[in-house]
């Protein structure tokens, strides 16, 4: 039985053709993400700003009495409460700050939980508690900042693998792509304002993970093809090494987009954000290594020479010995 290809054996596709256009869209897009995350913010999670945060959900009521819930609640005396639709229309999650003292006192913050949660038991009687979570905010700062700081390391440590292992121009070309593929992913949850917590930093860990992977492969091809046509112009041959893995490249992100596209249609709501911090990351990650890691060869200068070893006199001398023999 003959196998099924996706990628034709001699596709022949000029990607670098349109590497100038995809990079000035890259860029503006990359700049727009960058300036809703410090413009309109990330809607962090009680892990990064630390608090109570309650998930409700009204088993019997097609979409959550917001307007309702936020009095209720704001009655208690804790302050306003933050409402936010968390999955489903009947679905919600209330954040609210730790009393005072709390600190000093864990007992307060219980104290707080059991009230709220008894408020709406009694007001709303097809609500059901789905899970009550707590971080004070000095833990919550550290975990923002150690999350925060594990994704530069990932990148750092990433890049410099990369230019020991090949050369410094692809260091410099897979931290651009793996600095590209998070901005995006940022953005998105800066438009969205989905919950960014610590899963979602999980996620990032994992995409920097897979677009090293899929970076490593077309560049080991651009390496091997480097040295076998010496003479091949730089722009031609980034063309032919990336035909050549995209076979791979597409068989791998689709089998993966797969599995997260079920996720994120039947998967429970609770890994909704990192499933879909996952699923664009693939996506982006896929095309950064072809329209971002790639190109950004040419303008750094790689030639074939950068792979040919540097010939010592005793080598060239010896060289030349043998061939008049």
């Amino acid at each position: 039985m003959k196998l099924l290809k996706l990628v034709p054996d001699n596709t022949d596709i000029k990607f670098l053709r349109w590497r100038v256009p995809f990079y000035v869209v890259s860029l503006l897009l990359m700049a727009a993400s960058l300036t809703l995350v410090f413009t309109k913010g990330l809607n962090l999670g009680v892990d990064f700003v630390g608090g109570q945060m309650i998930r409700v959900t009204f088993v019997q009521t097609p979409a959550a009495p917001v307007a309702e819930l936020r009095e209720s609640v704001g009655s208690l005396g804790y302050g306003e409460p933050i409402i936010q639709q968390f999955g489903k229309p009947n679905e919600v999650s209330i954040r609210m700050k730790l009393p005072e003292g709390s600190e000093a006192n864990a007992g307060l913050a219980d104290e707080m939980a059991r009230n709220i949660t008894a408020k709406i038991k009694s007001t709303h009687a097809d609500a059901r508690i789905d899970g009550v979570d707590s971080v004070s905010g000095k833990v919550s700062g550290e975990l923002f900042k150690t999350g925060m700081q594990a994704l530069i390391a990932a990148m750092v440590a990433i890049s410099i693998y990369i230019w020991v292992r090949f050369e410094w121009q692809f260091g410099v070309g897979a931290l651009f792509a793996l600095v590209h593929d998070v901005t995006l992913t940022l953005g998105l949850f800066a438009v969205t304002q989905m919950e960014f917590d610590l899963n979602i930093v999980a996620a990032l860990l994992t995409l920097i993970g897979y677009s090293l992977n899929d970076n490593i492969v077309v560049y080991d091809r651009i390496r091997e093809n480097l040295k076998k046509y010496r003479r091949m112009p730089l722009p031609e041959l980034l063309d032919l090494s990336v035909n050549e893995t995209l076979s791979r490249t597409i068989v791998t992100s689709l089998s993966v987009l797969i599995t997260l596209v079920a996720l994120l249609l039947l998967g429970p709501n609770v890994i909704f954000g990192f499933t879909a911090a996952i699923a664009l990351g693939i996506f982006v990650g896929t095309y950064s290594s072809i329209y971002m890691a790639a190109p950004i060869l040419i303008w750094l200068r790689v030639t074939s020479a950068s792979f040919v070893p540097t010939e010592s006199e005793i080598d060239r001398q010896e060289r030349l010995a043998r061939e008049k023999s």
